[in-house]
């Protein structure tokens, strides 16, 4: 987005807010205007997120709440939860932090939502964590590993989705340490909370200091050349690359080695994995991804055996209208189906400290490959994640699943069987 357009953004949205102050008086916060709960009505649950639908980000991650919706609207023309209907505001921040702080502002003061729901993005949801807390606003789910979200303590109605990124990054240097031995590894990350705690994970299998990571390089998303990080790992020998980047950033990393002439082991996050983003993306040169292993922790979007799969097709056909579907469609509708299994939980006389109760309470189960991890202690979402390789220009699983911690604690297999979903696709009460 230029930056034009930021600003001209920005000055509606504070006009916009301006507006809504003076129409509700001086004395009217969240929760006020006649309803007893925020969103909540006796036909209407409505909750709210911030999303790239553009900007540098967008690729992909825009048509993960378009999947979330599809999924609440087949819940909604199955009678909804508990008698209401979910309405899903998404607005578009264009993962820009001071869009995201106007927009999230706007869906809380003026939108009055009950929630904010699986808001995307480690620097743009970091700048929003106060206020949603302050405002006393669930804030459910979150579309990033950044350990910022599990904080119980600091933030008590803060809760992830993703698994936490220095999890991932263990995951994936554990698979290095196993199968690459001896081989130079190096590592490109975002500059900030996601590619700083990822780096943290890979330096506690691989060990800190240059002997374990070679060379260690950054990007910031305002630019979109990487030709001097990737010119640096060339320079240095490196033979195994670790990527903490969003999928535009993964595939700028990869054409760029590739017009350089450069062969690393890709090793990647689920973050910036997903194949028919990526080779969208690279179009032509969607090759350059073969051998390319990366993580993930729901069922793979060309599993068709799978019965998730076989649900959120359903789901993507007859309120998605059929978009392409990918990875960041089963994330969307993976997201809608936690949000209504925790509403079940929460009851009918629906509140926001009851919601929060419900979530922190746990139990939920999903699609996910390993479980999810909410308690009182814990607000981090899923605990693990499962490898995968692209071969023949087809992303499969391989291996076990594994779960691991933030801390010292070792990668292990996680080998329970996964559950099915119930017949109609709508979680009941457990």
């Amino acid at each position: 987005m230029h930056r034009t357009a930021q600003r001209g953004l920005a000055i509606v949205s504070t006009i916009a807010l301006l507006v809504a102050a003076a129409g509700c008086g001086g004395d009217d916060g969240p929760g006020s205007g006649g309803a007893s709960v925020p969103g909540v009505t006796d036909t209407e649950i409505v909750v709210g997120t911030h999303m790239p639908l553009t900007g540098p980000a967008s690729a992909g991650y825009s048509k993960i709440a378009p999947a979330t919706k599809a999924y609440f609207d087949y819940v909604n023309a199955a009678g909804g939860v508990h008698g209401r209907k979910i309405t899903y505001k998404v607005m578009d921040d264009g993962y820009n932090p001071a869009n995201t702080q106007q927009v999230v502002r706007q869906l809380v003061l003026q939108d009055k939502v009950f929630a904010i729901l699986n808001g995307l993005g480690t620097p743009t949801h970091t700048g929003v964590l106060d206020f949603l807390k302050s405002n006393r606003v669930p804030d459910l789910f979150v579309a990033s590993g950044s350990r910022s979200w599990d904080q119980p303590d600091k933030y008590p109605g803060t809760f992830g989705f993703n698994p936490d990124y220095t999890v991932e990054g263990k995951i994936l240097a554990n698979y290095a340490k196993a199968n690459l031995a001896g081989q130079k590894v190096c590592f490109l990350g975002q500059d900030d909370d996601f590619g700083r705690d990822s780096l943290a994970g890979v330096e506690k299998v691989l060990g800190a200091g240059a002997v374990a990571v070679a060379v260690k390089q950054t990007y910031v998303t305002s630019n979109t050349n990487v030709a001097p990080q990737i010119g640096a790992f060339k320079a240095a020998g490196c033979q195994v690359v670790v990527l903490a980047t969003v999928p535009g950033f993964t595939a700028l990393s990869i054409g760029t080695a590739a017009r350089l002439g450069f062969k690393p082991q890709w090793l990647v996050s689920n973050v910036g994995a997903d194949h028919p983003t990526l080779a969208k993306q690279l179009g032509a040169a969607a090759a350059l991804l073969e051998g390319m292993v990366g993580t993930n922790y729901l069922p793979m979007q060309n599993d068709t055996a799978n019965p998730w799969i076989q649900l959120f097709t359903k789901v993507n056909k007859t309120h998605n209208g059929d978009a392409p579907f990918d990875g960041n469609t089963v994330y969307g509708m993976s997201v809608g189906y936690l949000f209504v299994q925790a509403l079940l939980a929460a009851g009918k006389d629906l509140t926001r400290e009851n919601m929060l109760e419900a979530v922190q309470k746990g139990g939920f189960q999903g699609p996910g490959l390993v479980p999810l991890r909410f308690s009182a202690t814990d607000h981090s979402g899923y605990g693990g994640q499962r490898l995968s390789r692209v071969s023949g220009g087809v992303q499969s699983y391989f291996g076990p699943a594994y779960e691991t911690d933030e801390a010292d604690g070792p990668v292990n297999e996680y080998t329970a069987a996964p559950v099915a979903p119930p017949a109609n696709g709508v979680p009941t009460v457990s």
